[in-house]
């Protein structure tokens, strides 16, 4: 097994190719869109976790997300009255490496790329797969809108939460869940009294959960996760600025915080986008076709993790390929090391987003106890089970232990 032939290029599938370019496996990216400036999310921001940086290092490709990003020390919750909850420290590195890193989602998807392209990973792009299908003689052959076809030993799928991939591994495939809230981000500038820079400040507020940063050039990074009704993507976008600033405004107006300012004092980079989750996929491949990150699991944006876990199964996928070989058996033995713990953090995000869904101060109040019950999740500590997550890349994959695992 010597070539792959992964769908998307965004983090998953960057990384991916990365990491079997690392092992000795030759990839090539196929990316729908003709550049990342296209992508629906262009104006978000996310946070890549100590263990998403962890993944990364095993594969040399840290580098560039910590040059583009920035640090936050701790987390502040804040109720709607303006009372503090709570502080908690975000969640660093146990062994002496990078915490946490903000970024925008766009910057991390350029910087990923630029490095894969500078170790010599091919990337096409405006290649948007139409089909996939294994061959008689066990290669995995997919097919373009442009007319090309591509052929390699495997395929795999990092193509996303409405994956394609995923479909054709199996018709009967779970479809994302609406979780019932619209997330939207903006940044803001020459706002009274700003958000300490080393701190995320989360407000519960009465009608909508508000978190937000300062990043290093004085800018305020924030987001909302508002209750709403289901809408088509392209309805979210059609949305202007003025009517996000409107509407967001208002949700916030009656409560005691920095909220409603800090929206109000945002320009016209506002974007917005369903929050969906797929907290178990039942099936991760056949034949030579495989599934990584949202194409395969899917949090809740609670957890801050959606990136951390889609670059753990990238190299987790390359070293079993690397050292198992076979498809069939190295595609076991992936899904055997990473099953139980993405269905583990998609529940526990699932969990936050109820837990932080508005309602009476009283909830508010009783969410005091967060940052508590936060570094509980799954009865161990965050930095245990969460952020602790490394992989060794040295380490061989042993097939007959997870082939047990997975049973």
């Amino acid at each position: 097994m010597t070539t792959a032939l992964i769908i998307g290029g965004g983090i998953a599938g960057t990384v991916t190719a990365m990491a079997l370019h690392k092992a000795g496996i030759d990839a090539v990216v196929h990316e729908a869109y003709p550049h990342v400036a296209d992508a629906i999310d262009t104006g978000a921001f996310l946070v890549v976790a100590a263990n998403g940086l962890e993944a990364l290092r095993t594969i040399d490709a840290h580098g560039p997300v910590l040059d583009h990003s920035f640090a936050v020390g701790h987390v502040d919750f804040i109720s709607n009255t303006g009372k503090r909850l709570g502080r908690k420290p975000m969640s660093g590195s146990e062994d002496g490496g990078p915490g946490a890193r903000t970024i925008k989602r766009a910057t991390l998807v350029r910087v990923l790329r630029e490095e894969a392209v500078r170790r010599g990973v091919r990337i096409a792009y405006g290649k948007r797969l139409l089909a996939a299908h294994t061959s008689p003689d066990g290669t995995v052959v997919g097919s373009f809108a442009d007319g090309g076809r591509a052929v390699a030993d495997v395929l795999i799928g990092a193509d996303g939460i409405h994956s394609l991939i995923r479909r054709t591994i199996d018709a009967g495939s779970p479809r994302p869940r609406y979780t019932g809230q619209q997330t939207v981000c903006g940044y803001a500038r020459d706002v009274p009294a700003p958000p300490d820079p080393d701190t995320y400040t989360m407000v519960f507020g009465k009608q909508a959960f508000f978190g937000c940063t300062t990043a290093p050039d004085g800018e305020i990074w924030w987001f909302t996760n508002a209750p709403a009704s289901e809408l088509p993507q392209e309805e979210l976008a059609a949305v202007t600025p003025g009517q996000w600033r409107e509407r967001l405004t208002g949700l916030f107006t009656a409560d005691q915080t920095a909220a409603a300012g800090i929206i109000g004092a945002t320009g016209e980079n506002i974007i917005a986008t369903g929050a969906y989750d797929i907290v178990s996929t039942p099936t991760w491949s056949s034949d030579g076709m495989v599934i990584v990150g949202d194409a395969a699991h899917a949090c809740a944006p609670n957890a801050a993790q959606g990136a951390s876990l889609a670059i753990e199964d990238g190299v987790v996928l390359a070293k079993c390929l690397r050292d198992l070989r076979r498809p069939r058996t190295a595609f076991a033995a992936y899904e055997a090391l990473r099953r139980e713990r993405v269905e583990k953090v998609a529940q526990s995000s699932a969990g936050m987003a109820r837990r932080t869904a508005p309602g009476p101060v009283k909830r508010a109040l009783r969410d005091a106890t967060l940052p508590r019950r936060l570094d509980r999740a799954g009865g161990t500590a965050t930095t245990d089970w969460l952020t602790g997550y490394r992989i060794d890349w040295d380490e061989p994959v042993d097939g007959e232990t997870a082939a047990r695992k997975r049973r």
